[in-house]
C-alpha cells in the first residue's frame, strides 16, 4: 500500500519553479487534462448575490445559497476562447447521490433547472440573450455534469426554478466549469455505499481531484460523489443504467460490497453477477469502469465474509484484464489501519482522507500515467549502481536533478528525452521517486528537495508504512 504523506509541498515547490524559472505544464501523461476554468471568475446570482463567488472559489465547504427561482451566473469572457469551446458544466451538492436506499439525505439541491449560454460580452450581467442547452426537470441526484458547446459565447448560467428543500425554494451548489474543448476524458463518477459516500463527497477535507491536482497540476478532474449509505450492488445494478444515461463522465467506479458481505445477505456469487452487469453497462457506454476492493472491516458480520467477497474482485479483474481499471486495495489498507475505523465499518476523518489519497495516487499510477523505458534506478554509468533520484545521472542526487525534472516538465523542447541538456529515459526512472512506475512529474521534484532538506529519510516513497 501507498504510505500516506501529510506534507505542505507548495513553499518548496515554489524553490524549485524558481531554480527552474520555468512553469509547469506538460505531463508524460495519456490523459487529456480536462482542467477547471471557472475558478474565482465573475459570478452573479439574482436573490442572493453575495454567495456567488463561494460557487466557485477553491473551497468545496462552501456554497451558493439561491432562492428559487434564481440563477447562478458565471462571465468565461476572461478564459481564452480555445479553452472554452467545449465544457462541463458540474454542480455539486451533499444530499446522498440519489432518493434510494434506507438512508436518504437530502440538502437543497436543484429539481428543475436550465443549463444556458450567452453571446454577450464580458463585464456587465447581461439580463437577455440567454440560450438554453440543457434542460433538467424532476431531478433527483446530488449532483450532475452536462457537456455544452460555448463556441461563440461567453456566460453560462445555471437557472433554477425549483429545489428540493421543504418549500421548494431554498438550494445550494457548488459550481464548476471545465475545459473538455480537446474531448472528455477526466470526468469520474464514483458509485458505491456509504463509504464511498463519506470518503468521495470533494466537501470535507482534500477531495480526489485536489489529490490528482497536487500530484500533478496540469490535473483537476471533474468528480462526483455517488455515493448513498445503506445500498448494496442489486441496487447499484438496478440503477445504473439510469445513472449513466446522460452523464458524460469518463470513468466509473463500482464499491459496493460491504452491505452485501453483512452477514452474507446476498452472497458472494450475486454480488459477483451485479458488478459483472454494472461492469458490462459501463463498457456499453464507452466509459472506462473501475473496481476497488471492499474495505476491511472489524465488524464481525462483514469481515467473516469478506475474503469470499473480495475473491470476486480479484476474479474480475482477472477477467476484464485491461478493460477494467484496478481500484485500491482498501481491504490491505484497512487491515493495517483498524484504528481509523471509526465504528469498525466506516472509516474516521482522517481515514476518509486517506482513501482519497489513495484513490488519486492509485488513479494517477493505473490511469493517468503511461509505463515506458527502463525500470531499474541507475547512475547510467554504471548499471550495477542504485541511486534513486538521480535525474540528470551524475552519479548523485541533489537540487539540480531536481530542477532538471521540473524543466523536463515544463520545457521538453529542450529538456525533454533525447535533447542535448535533457532528461534521458534512465533519468526519468531515477527521478521518479514519488510513486515509482508511473513517469516523473512535478511531486518527484518535489520529493527529492524534501529528501535534501532532510524532509525525508530515504527515495523512493512507494512503500509500506516502515518507510
Amino acid at each position: 500500500m501507498k504510505k500516506i504523506i501529510r506534507r505542505t509541498a507548495a513553499g518548496i515547490a515554489a524553490g524549485i519553479m524558481a531554480a527552474a524559472a520555468v512553469m509547469s505544464g506538460t505531463s508524460y501523461a495519456e490523459v487529456t487534462p480536462n482542467p477547471v476554468i471557472s475558478r474565482g471568475c465573475p459570478a452573479y446570482s439574482g436573490a442572493n448575490p453575495a454567495t456567488a463567488a463561494s460557487a466557485n472559489d477553491e473551497h468545496y465547504f462552501s456554497f451558493w445559497f439561491g432562492t428559487a427561482p434564481d440563477y447562478l451566473a458565471y462571465d468565461l469572457s476572461g478564459v481564452p476562447e480555445d479553452q472554452r469551446k467545449q465544457v462541463i458544466a458540474v454542480w455539486y451538492n451533499t444530499s446522498s447521490y440519489d432518493r434510494i436506499g434506507n438512508y436518504i439525505s437530502r440538502n437543497m439541491e436543484p429539481s428543475d433547472y436550465t443549463v444556458e449560454v450567452n453571446a454577450a460580452p464580458g463585464g456587465e450581467y447581461p439580463a437577455d440573450g440567454w440560450k438554453v442547452v440543457s434542460t433538467v426537470e424532476g431531478n433527483t441526484l446530488s449532483s450532475r455534469q452536462h457537456l455544452v458547446n460555448m463556441e461563440g459565447y461567453n456566460w453560462i448560467r445555471l437557472n433554477i426554478s425549483k429545489a428540493d428543500d421543504d418549500t421548494g425554494k431554498q438550494a445550494s451548489v457548488n459550481f464548476d466549469i471545465h475545459n473538455v474543448s480537446e474531448g472528455v476524458s477526466d470526468s469520474w463518477l464514483f458509485l458505491g455505499d456509504s463509504i464511498t459516500a463519506g470518503g468521495m463527497n470533494n466537501c470535507y477535507g482534500t477531495g480526489f481531484a485536489t489529490f490528482v491536482n497536487r500530484i500533478d497540476p496540469a490535473y483537476f478532474p471533474v468528480q462526483e460523489n455517488g455515493g448513498i449509505g445503506g445500498i448494496t450492488s442489486k441496487d447499484g445494478r438496478n440503477n445504473i443504467d439510469r445513472w449513466l444515461e446522460d452523464s458524460p463522465c469518463r470513468y466509473v467506479s463500482i464499491a459496493y460490497g460491504t452491505n452485501d458481505a453483512w452477514g452474507n445477505q446476498t452472497g458472494a456469487e450475486n454480488y459477483y453477477d451485479n458488478t459483472k452487469y454494472m461492469i458490462d453497462a459501463i463498457i456499453a457506454k464507452g466509459k472506462v469502469p473501475v473496481l476497488p476492493k471492499i474495505p476491511y472491516s472489524t465488524e464481525t458480520g462483514v469481515n467473516t465474509y469478506l475474503d469470499e467477497y473480495n475473491a470476486m474482485v480479484d476474479k474480475l479483474w482477472e477477467e476484464y484484464g485491461d478493460k477494467l481499471v484496478k481500484g485500491p486495495d482498501f481491504d490491505a489498507y484497512f487491515r493495517e489501519h483498524t484504528s481509523n475505523l471509526s465504528d469498525g465499518v466506516h472509516p474516521d476523518s482522517e481515514g476518509y482522507e486517506a482513501m482519497r489519497q489513495i484513490w488519486a495516487e492509485t488513479m494517477y499510477a493505473n490511469v493517468y500515467k503511461a509505463q515506458s523505458g527502463p525500470t531499474e534506478p541507475s547512475t547510467g554509468d554504471d548499471p550495477e549502481v542504485t541511486l534513486w533520484g538521480d535525474a540528470n545521472c551524475d552519479g548523485e542526487t541533489n537540487m539540480a536533478d531536481a530542477v532538471l525534472v521540473m524543466q523536463s516538465m515544463a520545457n521538453p523542447d529542450d529538456y525533454g528525452v533525447g535533447k542535448p541538456d535533457g532528461i534521458t529515459e534512465q533519468g526519468k526512472v531515477n527521478a521518479d521517486v514519488y510513486i515509482p512506475g508511473t513517469g516523473i512529474t512535478n511531486a518527484d521534484a518535489v520529493t527529492i528537495q524534501e529528501y535534501k532538506l532532510g524532509l525525508r529519510d530515504s527515495l523512493p516513497v512507494y512503500a509500506d508504512d516502515e518507510k
